[in-house]
């Protein structure tokens, strides 16, 4: 049974604030509130870049109170980049989903995270303590300093220790991107103390874990993945309090890193089914981890505790055989869609990491990563099991998409 969650902040739209719900209510639901009183039943999508006022004091005041803390607009939307309705009502649902406050939307993940970069560093919090592995291009943007942040890398049990007083923030991400290796999150936020914990969620979703519920005061997503779930939606979310959450909606105003109207739409109408689609991929997902850990071609096989829809394998192999010789499985980056992908972390997402430290990350040259959909599990594992090639004794067998050319 679905636990309740609890209510969220109140989106730029007139919407009714109902009692708690399940989370599997709450993906249908949310956001979409006020729709019946309204007549309607989809949710209507806003593209306006601007809105007309014949009322110029009262814009300027709205301006002002905006600039002082970020908070959302009462009323009529004044311009695109200050918000949209259509985005106010995926960042409401978000919120729900995962517990919080509130959510802010971005055009993808990188830019939701620099948002968070730049807000801690306008308080002068420069340093970031964070724990690997982390997506690639969030290890790339903290190591290279392109924010002008400082990054100590560490364990887990190392946290407290790294921390300093200009230490604005924390980051982890669990289950990791690409390893699958798990954190204890009410731990770190323990070892935190006042510093703020981010929590990269987008392996898990809210649906297998809500972060802030063990202390994250950030849930960081990639919604490109699974809140949008079918591979044509290009987003970033953080899900956080209101005081952060004003802090980010200014940042976004000034750097213009906005969500795009029809990619709000795309992905409320993908947290609809965000439930149902992530708890069928992880069975799948889980049974053909168990015939990856059983089959003598593979070395070692990752996949969480939580469980969920992905899973990691080192091969004894060459895995750009496995990659070349898929048929039914998508070589291709990304991640959280509705069929399955499979690609090879240390040449594509994982690349831009110095090779050392990628591999004390545990991002091994013959580790594979398997972003597991929604076909059958048997159409799956016949093509997993010709793209492995020859068991040990048996003779070699052409790849599918070999066999058909």
């Amino acid at each position: 049974m679905d636990t309740p969650l609890d209510s969220a902040s109140t989106p730029m739209y007139d919407a009714v604030r109902p009692a708690p719900r399940a989370l599997a209510t709450e993906a249908v639901h949310a956001g979409r509130d006020d729709l019946a009183r309204q007549g309607l039943h989809a949710p209507p999508i806003d593209l306006s870049t601007t809105y007309p006022s014949y009322d110029s004091r009262a814009e300027a005041a709205r301006i002002d109170a905006f600039a002082t803390d970020g908070a959302e607009l009462d009323g009529t939307p004044v311009y695109g980049r200050l918000g949209n309705p259509t985005v106010a009502r995926f960042e409401t649902a978000l919120a729900r989903l995962e517990g919080t406050e509130s959510a802010v939307a971005f055009a993808s993940g990188m830019a939701a995270l620099s948002a968070v970069l730049l807000v801690r560093s306008a308080m002068g919090l420069r340093h970031v303590v964070a724990v690997r592995p982390l997506y690639g291009c969030s290890d790339h943007l903290l190591t290279a300093g392109l924010l002008g942040t400082e990054v100590t890398w560490t364990d887990p049990a190392g946290i407290t220790d790294a921390l300093r007083p200009d230490t604005g923030l924390v980051m982890v991400e669990t289950p990791a991107n690409p390893t699958l290796a798990e954190v204890d999150l009410r731990a770190v936020a323990h070892a935190c103390g006042s510093v703020p914990l981010l929590a990269d969620n987008t392996f898990a979703t809210p649906v297998l874990q809500r972060p802030a519920e063990q202390g994250a005061r950030l849930v960081l997503h990639s919604a490109t993945k699974y809140l949008g779930g079918h591979g044509d939606v290009m987003a970033g979310v953080v899900a956080c309090d209101e005081e952060l959450a004003g802090r980010l909606r200014q940042v976004r105003f000034a750097t213009g890193g906005v969500l795009h109207p029809l990619a709000g739409y795309l992905l409320l109408r993908g947290l609809s089914t965000l439930p149902v689609r992530v708890r069928a991929a992880s069975a799948t997902a889980a049974e053909l981890a168990a015939r990856l850990a059983d089959d003598p071609r593979v070395a070692r096989v990752h996949y969480p505790s939580i469980g969920g829809a992905m899973v990691a394998f080192e091969v004894h192999g060459d895995p750009h055989d496995v990659i070349g010789g898929v048929g039914l499985i998508t070589p291709a980056v990304s991640l959280g869609s509705v069929d399955t992908l499979i690609q090879h972390p240390a040449s594509i997402s994982h690349r831009i990491v110095d090779a050392d430290d990628r591999r004390g990350a545990g991002v091994g040259d013959r580790l594979l990563r398997m972003s597991v959909g929604l076909e059958d599990v048997e159409d799956l594992w016949a093509d997993l099991d010709r793209a492995l090639g020859a068991r040990p004794g048996q003779p070699q067998v052409r790849g599918l998409h070999q066999a058909m050319s």
